[in-house]
């Protein structure tokens, strides 16, 4: 018997007390770094060449002057940096997590038109689907049992976590999230809540259709994910034409 605190605990209780507040190292913790850094590498090998390849998962938090903080969560297409929707909540768990992506399935559907997502990823010389590789980083919701089955039973998605402290392999997420925040966030207060969800929605409808914190006007992510040749989506607004002088 162990004693803590004048308490005497079983070997048994202290493993049990570790693994509930996750201070354990599985026991297959080596083979899943192993198997992770295989299939970061598999994901990787060669880079996107057009939309639906490549998406990347993640959290970002706001704090309001009233409001409370708000956590919101989204997913963004690697090739064309289209956002696909943005989940706001006051949490930031595997529930979260598995609506951002809901949102996301929804809304690339949604603009690819005629064919379903897993028709579209579908070879149509093996008849195999290429799944859509969803990156994320290690936190809690990703390593989650409910994330892991809710991916698991989409076979149009693949999961791959980033390296730990690699933020930079998720950088496409990370960039379009400070962008969304130091360009129409943070410009001036937002006390309620539904003021901040509209002003979000209101700059990714900007951010895809117009791109305004770039200097050209040709690599809009609506355009660039809408390859050449595929009519326009007529529910975005004609993109706006940046001055030349």
């Amino acid at each position: 018997m162990a004693r803590h605190a004048g308490h005497r605990l079983s070997a048994s209780t202290v493993l049990r007390i570790l693994a509930e507040e996750d201070l354990l190292l599985k026991a297959d913790y080596q083979r899943e770094r192993r198997n992770l850094a295989q299939a970061r590498k598999a994901a990787f090998a060669a880079p996107p060449t057009g939309p639906n390849q490549v998406w990347q998962l993640d959290f970002s938090e706001i704090e309001t002057p009233t409001g409370g903080t708000w956590r919101v969560a989204g997913v963004a297409d690697y090739w064309s940096k289209v956002e696909f929707g943005w989940h706001w909540s006051p949490t930031a768990n595997q529930h979260d997590a598995i609506a951002a992506v809901e949102l996301a399935l929804a809304e690339a559907q949604r603009l690819l038109g005629g064919p379903s997502l897993v028709e579209y990823l579908t070879d149509p010389d093996t008849g195999e689907i290429v799944p859509i590789t969803l990156v994320t980083d290690n936190g809690g919701p990703f390593r989650s049992f409910r994330f892991g089955v809710f991916i698991t039973g989409r076979p149009e998605l693949r999961h791959v976590r980033t390296r730990v402290r690699s933020p930079g392999q998720n950088g496409v997420r990370e960039r379009a999230f400070q962008s969304l925040k130091y360009e129409r966030l943070y410009r001036e207060p937002i006390d309620d809540a539904l003021d901040l969800v509209r002003e979000a929605e209101a700059y990714r409808v900007e951010f895809n259709t117009i791109r305004p914190h770039q200097a050209l006007s040709w690599n809009r992510p609506i355009e660039v994910h809408q390859w050449p040749g595929r009519p326009r989506d007529p529910t975005f607004p004609e993109p706006q034409t940046l001055p030349t002088s």
